[in-house]
């Protein structure tokens, strides 16, 4: 359980932590990695892998094992130094009680993994089935990675907002949740501040994000290149949205059957999730990275990894980002159940805020009026929807008590 005390730093460095997940990613797609001394500039190749990308953020969750060993380590500490372990028993008093109460978490939830092991769907070999949601983090992150070399930081993180839209829907069909009135207009509403976030990278084309080798041949021929790769980059972000959903929903599915450590999950999830992605590595590479086309592209495993352990900066930001995805999946698991949706929604909003803030200080994009609307609006109904601000007109009040859509309440894993 987490301590009151600790919460203002936990969420401190959650926070830290997802906007140097962001910021260290884009950093590693602005880096130079062949032709770098062409005079011109338009030859020069920059590092563009995403299904690598993949690969080393699965390594960050993977890292979660470490802080549950060192847990399990202290506990067995603990517990050969407690006075129960030798047969005594403290008598409690009125003292130890307020004190006990004073380090309970925020949030009434009572504690439902306890178990030495996980227990119903995900005992045994039933573990495998988080296999299934790591296999939706593959294809979500990878995508969201390649829309990131065609748009500015601040637009790739706000068009993630999109997520919500599809939560919502999912959570309807496949776990039978029901939303308000008031939820739909704030899905609405999402898709409009979406829709706005795009159409600022469509007229303010940030002139520094240029599209994959794949892409970039196939908008050579159209009028203003810069802005439909700006475009087709937020339409694979927002639609990365629909895999990252169901993986939340896969996630919730399991965690309500079954009796397990969410930090284990990650674990598990980062397991399966480098496995499958080293895989489809090996086998890309096979069927395409080998071949003129493909020669020096996404899929070219061995140019990849040239690139990452030749080139200092995208090593160094490579390993930069295994720590901060590994710091930011345990901070956030510290305070996801012990601080309320107010928080969780105001920790979003306020990372979207410094990714920004610090894109426009290093130059990596411009200011953009119209990509204020979209994030206030995606803000704005972002906050509706999870009953963080009252619907404005009372018919959209509901009059029974709202159904959480989430109760395991899983985070982002980047």
């Amino acid at each position: 359980m987490t301590n009151k005390a600790l919460i203002p730093l936990l969420v401190g460095m959650m926070l830290l932590t997802g906007v140097c997940n962001t910021l260290f990613t884009k950093y590693q797609d602005n880096q130079c990695v062949r032709n770098c001394d062409d005079p011109d500039p338009t030859k020069r190749k920059r590092f563009e892998q995403p299904v690598l990308q993949t690969a080393q953020m699965f390594v960050g969750e993977v890292g979660c094992w470490l802080i549950v060993g060192f847990m399990a380590a202290y506990q067995r500490y603990a517990s050969r130094k407690s006075p129960n372990a030798n047969g005594y028993e403290a008598v409690s008093t009125g003292d130890a009680e307020t004190n006990d109460a004073e380090q309970q978490p925020l949030t009434s939830a009572p504690a439902k993994r306890r178990s030495a092991g996980p227990d119903g769907l995900l005992r045994g070999f039933g573990i495998l089935l988080l296999a299934l949601p790591a296999i939706c983090d593959i294809l979500g992150t990878t995508l969201v990675n390649a829309g990131l070399f065609m748009v500015a930081a601040s637009i790739y993180q706000m068009t993630r907002g999109a997520l919500v839209l599809f939560v919502g829907l999912f959570s309807v069909v496949f776990l039978h949740r029901k939303l308000h009135l008031f939820q739909w207009v704030s899905l609405i509403g999402v898709v409009v501040g979406v829709a706005l976030v795009g159409l600022a990278g469509y007229i303010w084309p940030d002139v520094k994000a240029e599209a994959s080798d794949v892409l970039r041949q196939a908008a050579e021929d159209a009028a203003s290149a810069d802005a439909l790769r700006a475009v087709l980059g937020v339409v694979l972000i927002a639609g990365a949205q629909i895999f990252t959903a169901t993986q939340f929903v896969l996630e919730e599915f399991l965690l309500e059957r079954s009796s397990i450590d969410a930090i284990q999950v990650v674990g598990w999830e980062g397991l399966f999730g480098l496995a499958v992605t080293l895989i489809c590595m090996l086998v890309l590479h096979l069927a395409v990275g080998r071949t003129d086309a493909g020669r020096y592209g996404m899929f070219d495993m061995v140019e990849g990894f040239r690139q990452m352990t030749e080139y200092r900066a995208v090593w160094v930001s490579s390993v930069l980002t295994m720590i901060s995805i590994g710091g930011f999946n345990f901070f956030g698991l510290s305070v996801t159940r012990s601080v309320s949706a107010t928080a969780r929604s105001t920790i979003d909003s306020c990372r979207t805020l410094f990714i920004w803030i610090v894109s426009l200080g290093l130059g990596w994009e411009s200011f953009k009026w119209l990509q204020v609307a979209g994030f206030a609006l995606l803000v704005y109904f972002t906050f509706l929807f999870n009953g963080v601000v009252q619907p404005p007109l009372k018919f959209l009040r509901p009059e029974e008590e709202v159904e959480e859509l989430l109760p395991e309440e899983p985070i982002e894993h980047n």
